[in-house]
């Protein structure tokens, strides 16, 4: 039995305007199901891709602000997300979850902003501005992260030296094994390398689950610390 929260979600897409930029990805235009079956799924896939769309309507149509935070968190510094969110279902397990966090890198700022502003005398602001933009990001998501939760990262990566993404690698490992949930938009070869997980590709026009070392995040990276001279003097040179 799947003890996932979000254990899959389906998309009805005559609830999408015919002229939908929506309908002009190509990787998910087609898509009518997905379905998540570890506690930690990954979507990789080339810029542009659709992952943070479909990741952007999965939180939205979950509860999550857009901008990122707590469902608790209600702000809006500037109406962006699409309306993808308004056609999908999520498909629920049966267990609840006791807390959960939407982090996205684009509006993370905006959230450790207001995070300040809820703050009060029994909930105290942990100033994440006072701290460098790697240590801040990475408290934020370690001070969220809980067993039995549901997290949903766009690209965590995207702040952290890659010791910071072995941290926080091995703190999702650990809150994985305790049950909580995770749904993660990464470039990071590093997360990727997570043991038990799901990997969906969005690349070549489809969603397709993938393997770890088929995934251009390894590939490219292996390529390049494999083949460094070579490879920069075919780039530099031509």
């Amino acid at each position: 039995m799947k003890n996932q929260f979000i254990q899959g979600l389906m998309i009805d897409w005559k609830k999408i305007e015919a002229d939908s930029y929506l309908r002009k990805i190509e990787a998910i235009k087609d898509v009518h199901t997905l379905d998540f079956n570890k506690s930690v799924t990954f979507f990789v896939g080339e810029n542009g891709s659709g992952k943070s769309t479909l990741l952007e309507a999965i939180a939205v149509a979950y509860g999550f602000n857009p901008e990122g935070g707590t469902r608790n968190y209600s702000f809006s510094t500037y109406d962006s997300h699409s309306e993808l969110c308004d056609a999908v279902t999520i498909i629920k397990g049966v267990r609840r979850p006791r807390v959960g966090y939407f982090l996205r890198a684009e509006s993370f700022y905006n959230v450790a902003t207001k995070e300040q502003e809820y703050a009060d005398i029994d909930h105290p602001s942990e100033k994440y501005h006072e701290k460098s933009h790697g240590e801040s990001f990475l408290a934020i998501a370690q001070n969220y992260m809980k067993a039995g939760g549901i997290f949903i990262f766009d690209e965590p990566e995207a702040a952290l030296s890659p010791q910071r993404q072995l941290t926080l690698l091995m703190d999702i490992y650990k809150c994985a094994k305790d049950g909580a949930q995770f749904i993660i938009v990464t470039h990071s070869p590093i997360l990727l390398g997570m043991p038990d997980a799901e990997i969906y590709s969005f690349d070549n026009g489809e969603v397709h689950l993938c393997e770890y070392e088929d995934t251009d995040s390894y590939i490219v990276t292996e390529l390049f610390i494999n083949n460094r001279d070579i490879l920069l003097h075919k780039l530099l040179n031509e």
